[in-house]
């Protein structure tokens, strides 16, 4: 079941350019901010959130947390904060000038039910500013593909959604005792189950919350089970089936690559252009004309 996302974000004077894309499991924003002597407000969601300052940075930081945590110093291009769910995060900042982004995640998606080892909880994990490579790089490329696209492709972002949870709780978490993990695979009525219901509609934006749903699991829990019994992904495997129908579609000149695209389920051309070459070694363009050229030499 997916938790409502409300939230207390109040940071005044309010960022410029505000983007934001939604998914299952989580929710990815950002925007700018233009030279401000100072900005103050509170941070409080249902969700642990991830932040980067991804450009520019302010003088002085002052951050309070309800749980515990404190901070004053400096902002700084690449700096990664944290904010585990429901703590609630004053912030004062001076001579600020900068581009953020941040991933909220629902805390559903740390229920590991298949890996006790990955258990975990993050009360209590708040940081500000620090490095962590991980995180910076994951939260830079979800900016620059909704720059490059203008959205995000919702299994991708569930998919990273899961490796940044794990991630979270490995780093930061307090783990519990150390139990035996069993090893399991998704029975095959499942596998059938989510076959037919990609089949049905690959063309939509799907969501593996959605799969998880329907056949009764975590997402994470879809996400390990589903590897270990396919050796793929569901964002591998949804690509694939889209790829595969797209191919039925290139034979036919009257059809666009971008029309073509959008059938099939991808979010933009590029987008789609990319997922074809990594699957199939080429770009959809030259398949077509290897394609045409074929029923020419037959004709």
């Amino acid at each position: 079941m997916t938790v409502e996302m409300r939230y207390q974000r109040r940071i005044e004077p309010s960022s410029l350019g505000w983007r934001s894309c939604a998914w299952g499991t989580g929710v990815f924003d950002m925007a700018r901010r233009p030279y401000t002597k100072s900005a103050e407000g509170i941070i409080r969601r249902p969700a642990h959130v991830v932040m980067v300052t991804l450009r520019g940075q302010a003088e002085k930081v002052e951050v309070i947390s309800s749980c515990g945590h404190r901070y004053s110093g400096a902002d700084r291009p690449g700096a990664v904060s944290f904010v585990p769910a429901h703590c609630e995060r004053r912030m004062r900042m001076r001579g600020l000038a900068f581009e953020w982004a941040s991933i909220a995640l629902n805390p559903t998606l740390f229920d590991f039910e298949d890996d006790v080892n990955a258990a975990g909880t993050l009360d209590g994990a708040a940081f500000t500013n620090i490095d962590d490579p991980f995180i910076l790089g994951m939260v830079s490329e979800f900016a620059r593909m909704l720059a490059a696209d203008g959205a995000l492709d919702p299994v991708y972002c569930e998919a990273m959604s899961l490796a940044l949870a794990h991630h979270l709780v490995a780093r930061y978490g307090q783990a519990p005792a150390r139990q035996s993990v069993v090893a399991w695979k998704l029975a095959p009525w499942r596998v059938r189950r989510i076959s037919d219901y990609v089949d049905a509609h690959f063309a939509e934006r799907l969501r593996v919350s959605e799969l998880a749903d329907l056949v009764g699991v975590s997402p994470g829990y879809l996400h390990r089970a589903f590897r270990a019994t396919l050796g793929k992904t569901p964002l591998e495997y949804i690509n694939e089936r889209r790829v595969q129908q797209a191919l039925q579609h290139l034979h036919r000149d009257d059809e666009s690559l971008a029309a073509v695209a959008l059938q099939v389920g991808f979010v933009s051309p590029s987008h789609f252009t990319r997922t074809f070459r990594k699957i199939t070694g080429v770009n959809p363009s030259a398949c077509r004309e290897e394609r045409s050229k074929a029923g020419r030499s037959k004709a």
